[in-house]
């Protein structure tokens, strides 16, 4: 992959992703005034869910071919981040203010990076790491509220193991990331939301009124739904660590957006927030990692462009009229990969997963 071909769409789709994410944040606002935090949840997810599906259904989407170590990922994935996840959050939330939880959420992005770091061996630099702190510290700020009030320990590490299972749903979806975007997040929109939505209703929780449902529904389908889809194709050019340090500034859309939404101030905590998130990303975007590696035999399926500028990896050959190609010339069929050793700038996309 070419420095700037497909790592620079990658960057403005995993923004996309959190813009989208981030500016959901003060509509549930709205809608928790009339309904429960787990009945919401699990409206939203359903909302995600049912509306891909309804997406999918409409444009005829082909079927989905996934090999079986990567229904097991997306399984442990979706089990992880659809399941234990808002449960252990719910709980949490439950025993302590929102406002703590607000700031130990910010774990999930360093957890999400240590994890591709330590455990999937994601190459990383200094400027990287430095991004990395850049961002995590921009959102402690815009959610530090005043002081972190003592709280018991029990609550607090419910907090940080949903943040932990979160890291982990973002590192094992990276092992699919080359299948459909839009049926990973149908999946794991339908699974977390008939979830969230059964335990909810096993603990009491009232059924949403239409109001309620249409509007949850339609902001899980932008805040949860697209988002995902956007977050997946970012995690196939950019890898865990980075994709997920962008999704890390949804924080300050979503308080940028609550200024003319909800009339909240424009503060020094939100704007010393927008420049260390900047910082980060500006950080990320100017990285440039260059050096010899060896490419495997590999045979996969992913959607892909045949660039004539080279170092892109697809330079196979088709059967006249036998691949279909959207407008740009996308498509997505098996195809192979042959042994090769060369030097160019990358990330840890598809074909980029070498030690280091």
């Amino acid at each position: 992959m070419n420095a700037g071909s497909a790592r620079d769409p990658a960057i403005v789709l995993a923004l996309l992703s959190a813009l989208l994410f981030g500016i959901s944040t003060p509509l549930v606002k709205l809608l928790l005034e009339q309904v429960s935090p787990w009945m919401l949840a699990g409206v939203m997810y359903l909302g995600s869910g049912i509306g891909l599906a309804a997406w999918r259904l409409l444009r005829r989407a082909d079927r989905v071919r996934m090999g079986r170590r990567e229904w097991v990922w997306l399984t442990i994935a979706v089990l992880f981040g659809g399941t234990l996840g808002p449960v252990l959050l719910m709980t949490a939330l439950a025993r302590m203010p929102g406002s703590s939880a607000s700031l130990l959420l910010n774990a999930e992005g360093v957890l999400t990076a240590l994890l591709a770091w330590v455990v999937f061996r994601e190459n990383v630099d200094r400027r990287v790491a430095l991004g990395m702190l850049a961002i995590v510290a921009g959102a402690a700020v815009l959610s530090w509220p005043g002081r972190l009030e003592a709280q018991p320990a029990g609550p607090a590490l419910l907090v940080l193991a949903a943040c932990l299972a979160w890291a982990v749903d973002n590192n094992l979806t990276r092992k699919v990331a080359a299948a459909d975007a839009s049926f990973i997040a149908m999946v794991k929109g339908l699974v977390a939301g008939t979830t969230n939505v059964s335990i909810a209703l096993l603990l009491g929780s009232a059924p949403p009124a239409p109001a309620v449902l249409v509007g949850g529904g339609l902001v899980g389908l932008l805040g949860y739904g697209l988002s995902l889809v956007l977050f997946v194709v970012a995690l196939r050019h950019l890898g865990t660590a980075r994709t997920g340090a962008y999704f890390s500034v949804a924080p300050f859309f979503g308080a940028a957006v609550s200024v003319p939404l909800l009339g909240e101030p424009v503060d020094g905590p939100l704007l010393a927030a927008g420049a260390l998130m900047a910082l980060g990303v500006w950080l990320h975007v100017s990285e440039r990692h260059a050096h010899a590696h060896t490419h495997q035999p590999l045979q996969h399926a992913h959607e892909h462009l045949h660039r004539p500028e080279g170092n892109d990896h697809h330079d196979h050959a088709h059967r006249p009229g036998t691949t279909p190609t959207d407008a740009r010339g996308r498509h997505s069929h098996p195809h192979a990969h042959e042994a090769v050793t060369h030097s160019h700038p990358h990330f840890p996309d598809l074909h980029h997963r070498h030690p280091h």
